[in-house]
């Protein structure tokens, strides 16, 4: 027999070498272009993040789209506004495509710009010249005029908040031209021209004569219309009654301030809305803006209400796969983590944090698994005790508020490696920014970075297991290398559920998440 100690199997030797440094100036691998520009617009707010500039994330963007096909860009920008729910950078992708693809963007422009916020968003970006040209072009006024003319008076006068631009900059712009005479009034009315108020929609002249008489109840128009007026509490309490549910959930403590709690049988009402599956699902709303509602809640918020965006957490994430075989769950509890999870933004910046989300994600699995072990790490791993009985909620906050240190990505496989540890699945929620594992700039050293090492000691071990790295934030770069057992994806949305589910059923075919991307019908 050959000499063991001499010729034994080294573990983790043939893990491939990385190929770059990430935002912090440690070891890693690059995602491929196609890669890097899923992930920028899956997680991308262009807003300050811990490690880039909102202007280091745009000139990115403006360059990884160079350098992949129109077509990908154009099924980026609509699977991530479709099944990611994001606004900035698929607005920023149509606005590329204008200068460089016409055909592809009119292939998309209706399902990425579907409504007000996503049209102020297209044409802000492409005024202001980044994407090479500031007027907006022949085709481009010819698809804003379309998304005017395919939409009712009623719902073009309820677009008519927000600005920079607003919408009737935007009218001004395109001069789209009206079919009817109410089409004629309305365009008038919004830019401030001379107009037949008699020919106003219905909507419009109930509005300007209550604005009038204030009287009664309000007209059932957008909220943001409402709040500069001298509103009574009777007057508020109509309003709670027929806000939708996006209003709901913004507006808790803004109704609690003007007494709408007060009527029980209200009360009852918008919680029963809030905890409505169907209205949960319609709204698209992300998990973590349901944290971010239940944290903002002030005392005066009945525990009623608290309790029912409680329950519509449990069916914002009820599509968490339940996976068979042992599943490990790490979400990244380091310094970095406790940035914004949209970035840093003048007067927008949320409060919710990336920890926040890392938490939420892993107490959502949590539930789905109850077998599952949760790791969270920073230095290295911290342990935690958690019932899978408790609440999502509950255990997100158990999570979010561990101590934070420096960020180590290997130190869960370590600690797995270290206890012999049979799993199935393991999933990082990070933001990828491991730098106490591996040497800094000035050379790769030949070697892979230590999570990749210790993932091909991992798998000696265990085979059969897929590794799932869910980036939260919009860089470039991963702790372990894209193949057949590895899955790099970005994002907050609830869809990345599924793309996890198929992955851990080995469904997902070639490149993983960017296949499912190139599979977008245009």
């Amino acid at each position: 027999m050959a000499n063991k100690s001499l010729f034994q199997t080294i573990a983790g030797a043939l893990a491939p070498k990385a190929d770059s440094f990430n935002e912090a100036g440690a070891r890693a691998y690059s995602l491929s272009p196609s890669g890097a520009l899923a992930q920028y617009a899956a997680t991308g707010c262009l807003s300050q993040t811990f490690y880039a500039s909102a202007e280091d994330q745009l000139a990115q963007v403006l360059k990884l789209c160079e350098k992949v096909p129109t077509d990908f860009i154009a099924r980026t920008a609509l699977h991530c506004r479709q099944k990611g729910f994001m606004k900035d950078v698929p607005a920023l992708l149509c606005a590329v495509l204008a200068a460089r693809d016409a055909e592809r963007l009119e292939l998309i422009f209706d399902r990425v710009i579907d409504d007000a916020k996503m049209l102020r968003n297209f044409v802000q970006i492409l005024r202001s010249g980044v994407t090479g040209r500031k007027s907006l072009g022949s085709l481009p006024k010819r698809l804003v005029r379309r998304w005017f003319e395919t939409r009712s008076d009623e719902v073009i006068f309820r677009a008519d908040v927000g600005q920079s631009p607003s919408l009737a900059d935007i009218l001004k712009m395109v001069h789209p031209r009206p079919a009817t005479k109410s089409r004629e009034a309305l365009y008038g009315y919004l830019i401030g021209r001379k107009h037949d108020a008699s020919a106003l929609p219905a909507i419009v002249r109930e509005f300007e004569a209550w604005k009038t008489e204030p009287v009664g109840n309000p007209p059932e128009v957008p909220f943001q219309m409402l709040t500069a007026l001298p509103l009574t509490t009777e007057q508020w309490q109509a309003i709670a009654r027929r806000a939708p549910w996006q209003m709901t959930r913004m507006n808790l403590n803004t109704f609690s301030r003007h007494g709408v709690f007060t009527v029980k049988e209200i009360t009852r009402l918008v919680a029963s809305r809030l905890r409505d599956e169907a209205q949960v699902r319609r709204a698209k709303v992300f998990p973590y803006q349901l944290m971010a509602a239940f944290q903002n809640a002030g005392a005066d918020v009945p525990h009623e209400i608290k309790e029912a965006l409680q329950d519509a957490m449990e069916i914002a994430v009820s599509n968490v796969p339940a996976v068979d075989g042992k599943i490990i769950v790490a979400p990244d509890v380091s310094g970095s983590m406790h940035s914004a999870v949209t970035g840093v933004r003048k007067g927008a910046t949320s409060k919710v944090r990336c920890i926040d989300v890392a938490a939420l994600i892993s107490a959502a699995f949590l539930r789905q698994n109850r077998d599952a072990e949760v790791l969270p790490f920073e230095n290295n791993v911290v342990r935690v005790s958690l019932n899978p009985r408790d609440s999502v909620m509950t255990n997100a906050q158990k999570l979010a508020s561990l101590p934070a240190g420096g960020t180590n990505c290997s130190s869960v496989l370590i600690d797995l490696n270290a206890r012999k540890v049979q799993a199935d699945l393991v999933i990082y929620v990070s933001d990828n920014e491991s730098w106490m594992d591996t040497p800094y700039h000035g050379h790769f050293g030949g070697s892979a970075t230590r999570t990749m090492s210790e993932w091909m000691k991992f798998k000696q071990r265990n085979p059969n297991a897929r590794l799932v790295c869910l980036d939260i934030q919009p860089y470039a770069t991963t702790q372990a290398k894209e193949r057949e057992d590895i899955l790099n994806i970005g994002g907050f949305s609830d869809s990345v559920f599924n793309v996890i589910a198929a992955f851990a059923r080995g469904e997902l075919s070639q490149d993983h998440w960017i296949g499912e991307i190139n599979q977008t019908p245009l």
